[in-house]
Formats: C-alpha cells, structure tokens, sequence
C-alpha cells in the first residue's frame, strides 16, 4: 500500500444518495435526467428487456423504507406526465441505495505501486466517468509499461500519475458540477435554487451550452 505521509486524499460527501431499481420491464428510448422539486430522478437501461431506474434520496432512507408501488410513484411524479406516460412498471429484481462522493488520492504511484480505477478515485455516479477514467488509467498506465520494458524511455512511465490525474480532476470537476445542477440539497437557499434554475435554463436555450457538457459528457480524449 502507499505510505500515508506521501499520499494526499481529497473527499467529498454529498448529503443524499440514488436510490435504483432494475425490473425486467421495456425501457424507455432514451436515457433521461430530471431535477424536480422533490430531487433528481433518472431512466437507463441495461438492455432491451432490463430498465434501470434512481431517484435522490436522503442517505439515512432504507431500501426497506421503498416498496416498488413507492418508488414507481416518486419516480413518475419527478419525470412529468410526458416522460411517465412511456415508463413501464412492475416488480423490481434488484433495489439499493448508493451514497454519492467524490475521492481522489494523489499520487497514483508510489514505486512500483500504480494505483488504477477505484483504488485511485470515485465519482458521482451522475456524469457515468467511472469506467470512463479505469480505461484512460489502464491506457496511460499500458503505454508506460510498454515504452519501459521495450527500453524506449521511461518518461511514459515516469508520468503516467500527472496524465492520469490532470485527466481524473476535469472528470471530477465534471461530475461535481453536474451533480450540483441535477439535485436538491438539504440546506439550499431560494438564491441557491434560483442559480440552479437559471443554469438549466441556459442549457436548454444555448447549443455551445449543451455542446460543452456533451463533449464532457462522453469523456475527454485520452
């Protein structure tokens, strides 16, 4: 393990967690967020035939507290009558509750220790950058260990935790901020509400607005 006198740990509880069901039921077309008054909600999919569905809970709520007549109700209620008119109900097969952080060690190696994926950082699951940073960690870490054993340099290597970390914070700082505009939190003032309204607004009125968090959305270039 990386000795704590050289490891530096940067953490951030969100003070609400997804709570998300899987049900064997035909999902919607697309994958859709929602932030209504009463938290975010999302619609995804497994495949064809498996919905998976979230809404914002608090973190002390229980999986127990949630029947599925619950949940399908908050969850429609938070999509609008449009959105919910194409949801199908029914019996869930999986339920759970997921607190959101965010986390970052620094550095990513310590000898010949490299930290990869998870080890390294967790995201908000809201901007889906998880498996994205694994991939570009596994890259950068590849060609490192491909340039030194082949005798080309060991600069790839040398480098590999500033490339991957220079790449980890602007998905942190992605996901932090999508978080912030898709989600009601507990101590959020009208002036907080009315930023986060605004914000939104501007998405939907401005295609730079829209191109900019869909070019993050999908994951920089690595």
């Amino acid at each position: 393990s990386v000795p704590e006198s050289v490891l530096t740990v940067f953490e951030k509880e969100y003070p609400f967690g997804w709570l998300g069901i899987m049900s064997e039921t035909r999902p919607i077309e697309d994958i859709v967020y929602a932030n209504h008054p009463r938290g975010f909600a999302m619609c995804s999919q497994r495949n064809p035939q498996l919905s998976r569905y979230y809404v914002q809970c608090p973190t002390s709520d229980k999986v127990e507290d949630w029947s599925d007549d619950r949940f399908w109700d908050e969850l429609t209620t938070r999509m609008g009558p449009d959105i919910a008119a194409g949801i199908e109900t029914g019996p869930s097969i999986e339920k759970s509750i997921a607190p959101l952080r965010s986390f970052i060690a620094e550095p990513m190696r310590f000898g010949s220790l490299f930290l990869v994926g998870d080890a390294a950082h967790i995201v908000p699951p809201t901007g889906a950058k998880g498996l994205n940073l694994a991939v570009s960690d596994v890259y950068y870490l590849s060609q490192g260990l491909m340039d030194s054993y082949r005798g080309i340099t060991d600069d790839t290597l040398n480098s590999y935790s500033q490339r991957a970390l220079n790449r980890v914070w602007n998905a942190t700082r992605f996901s932090w901020k999508f978080t912030s505009l898709l989600h009601r939190f507990p101590d959020q003032t009208d002036f907080d509400q009315r930023m986060q309204e605004t914000e939104l607004a501007l998405v939907r009125s401005n295609e730079d607005e829209r191109r900019t968090i869909a070019s993050q959305y999908v994951g920089l270039p690595y």
